[in-house]
């Protein structure tokens, strides 16, 4: 107890702001991002389809120069950038843009653990007749059942949907062998890389991935805005529409966008590095403050900025009740967020019920401190404690 007393008086900002440790969720906008976003909607502010006029030529360059940008950190061509509200649109783009192309029904292979945004797009296809659908088993550590992908391929696929690392657990999977392994069995291959772009690599250059899928806000970007980088993408495939209008340019979330994805670019190494060192730090302090606490996923192979954890005997619901206000994290995805079930991917793992329903995610981010870090840990390690000794199962708060 005096090593908290001490860590308090250390570290106000336990008595004082939230702590924003839930970077997974969303990230504030760098202020080097929002500055190129004010500059496009308070001086630059043209219509980038109307290029007629000086002012839709400096809007049309601004998109062009994010195409670049954005085509650099995944090493692939500016033509292939095709933007979107975010990456929940992107994939439904890419996904019937392959029924539009493929034989029907397209069949689609994708893991357990994929992004409910995957998921819900197959599922609502597959309903309609247009996808057959089947799945990749994962481990343990949701980490990609090798025999359970290469069962799938040989069983004939059109589409394989692979996140480059899970957005719950962290766990990073290698998306060039597996694209490599559905090439050579004729198939297509999806990579949602929202979570993972500027924190390991991605690489088009061989053309072994069909669609790639990004999102700005999980990059210190705005949100609404996103992209899908396809080599073969065209937008009329899909509608018999060829020639439509084309809709105006988010420019300024665009030019954002591209900032955003040039500073990942540039800092996301030494970035990850010193997030990787802060989420260690924190997670020896829990393990210490914390009895039984279990640590979720790969830890051998993980985002840097990731930490998901289970405390048996402390449902994550009231352990959160107990942080409100002060320290912001989250029982898993935000589009999950209210539901009574337990995560998908935590289920796909084959988590025992103690540790399902008192599972907690940590996203460190870019103003992470090591005092947050500490203060974090006392606040959780407190919070679990108190919910252990008090909770009854008759309330919830």
């Amino acid at each position: 107890m005096n090593e908290r007393v001490a860590m308090q008086a250390a570290n106000p900002r336990i008595d004082g702001r939230s702590i924003y440790l839930d970077h997974h969720a969303t990230t504030p906008v760098d202020p080097r991002v929002l500055e190129v976003a004010i500059r496009m909607m308070v001086e630059e502010y043209g219509n980038a389809n109307g290029v007629e006029n000086i002012h839709g030529e400096h809007a049309a360059r601004a998109v062009a120069e994010a195409k670049e940008q954005i085509a650099r950190s995944v090493s692939a061509e500016p033509d292939d950038v095709h933007f979107t509200s975010g990456s929940t649109e992107a994939i439904q783009l890419a996904i019937s843009h392959a029924i539009a192309t493929h034989r029907s029904p397209l069949r689609v292979a994708m893991t357990r653990i994929e992004h409910k945004a995957v998921i819900d797009t197959v599922v609502k296809a597959e309903r309609m007749g247009l996808v057959e659908k089947s799945w990749i088993a994962v481990d343990d550590k949701a980490r990609l059942d090798w025999q359970s992908l290469e069962r799938v391929l040989d069983e004939g696929v059109d589409l394989v949907c692979v996140m480059a690392a899970n957005n719950e657990v962290g766990t990073i999977y290698p998306v060039q062998k597996i694209a490599h392994a559905a090439r050579e069995q004729g198939a297509g291959v999806l990579v949602d890389a929202t979570q993972a772009i500027g924190r390991m690599a991605l690489d088009l250059d061989e053309g072994i991935l069909d669609y790639v899928v990004l999102s700005a806000h999980k990059i210190y970007g705005p949100k609404g805005v996103g992209a899908l980088i396809s080599p073969g993408f065209d937008r009329s495939s899909i509608y018999g529409l060829q020639g439509a209008h084309h809709p105006t340019p988010n420019v300024a979330g665009i030019a954002a966008m591209g900032r955003a994805c040039e500073l990942m670019e540039l800092e996301g190494a030494k970035e990850s590095g010193r997030l990787a060192m802060l989420r260690d730090r924190l997670q020896e302090r829990l393990i210490a403050l914390v009895p039984d606490l279990t640590v979720n996923g790969d830890k051998a192979s993980r985002l840097p900025h990731n930490l998901h954890f289970s405390a048996a005997g402390a449902p994550n619901e009231v352990v959160l009740s107990r942080l409100r206000g002060k320290l912001s994290i989250s029982s898993g995805s935000a589009c999950n967020a209210g539901a009574q079930e337990p995560s998908h991917v935590l289920r796909a793992m084959g988590l025992p019920d103690a540790l399902l329903e008192s599972c907690l995610r940590i996203g460190l981010g870019r103003s992470t401190t090591l005092g947050d870090v500490e203060s974090a840990a006392i606040l959780i390690g407190d919070a679990i404690h108190d919910v252990r000794m008090n909770f009854s199962g008759a309330s919830h708060v």
